[in-house]
């Protein structure tokens, strides 16, 4: 079993700096948290090490790139394809991640289109997917709590 390291205090203050001004330099990191610039420079070479920090990706916006609607399309596959289609899904470019559930369906695949007529082609296109037996797409209305997680850095604090 793999064991994770788990964030500390000075992570916490170094990961809420980087929250409020991602492009911030070492320098005004080091300065706006109070560390060292050397701790703030080890610690940033450890989370790229661990792979603690997620890819530039997930902060663009697919609507500045001509696919302003997103949809979560419920997927049952035959499980002993599921890597297969876990494949074939990620050939779809608009398919934007893929998670495997426990429960009634199998696996919530988040996609992007650039209309209705795109979103159609994109839902057909995963349930054609050899393996795939039954999808049940739902458009996303709209954002209600966008992906956050600065508040998990304090809840530990909120909790004592």
């Amino acid at each position: 079993m793999t064991t994770h390291r788990k964030a500390d205090p000075i992570d916490a203050a170094l990961l809420k700096a980087l929250i409020a001004d991602p492009d911030a330099t070492n320098i005004a990191v080091a300065e706006s948290t109070g560390l060292a610039r050397n701790t703030v420079r080890s610690r940033l070479a450890r989370y790229a090490e661990e792979a603690a920090l997620r890819s530039f990706e997930r902060r663009i916006d697919p609507a500045f790139l001509g696919y302003p609607l997103s949809a979560y399309v419920v997927t049952k596959v035959t499980q002993r394809k599921l890597a297969s289609v876990g494949k074939a899904l990620g050939e779809i470019p608009e398919v934007l991640e893929v998670q495997g559930l426990s429960g009634v369906s199998d696996l919530l695949v988040h996609v992007v289109a650039r209309d209705a007529d795109d979103l159609y082609r994109i839902a057909g296109r995963i349930l054609g997917t050899d393996g795939v037996k039954r999808t049940n797409t739902g458009l996303v209305m709209r954002e209600l709590v966008t992906y956050r997680i600065a508040q998990l850095l304090t809840a530990d604090d909120a909790k004592n």
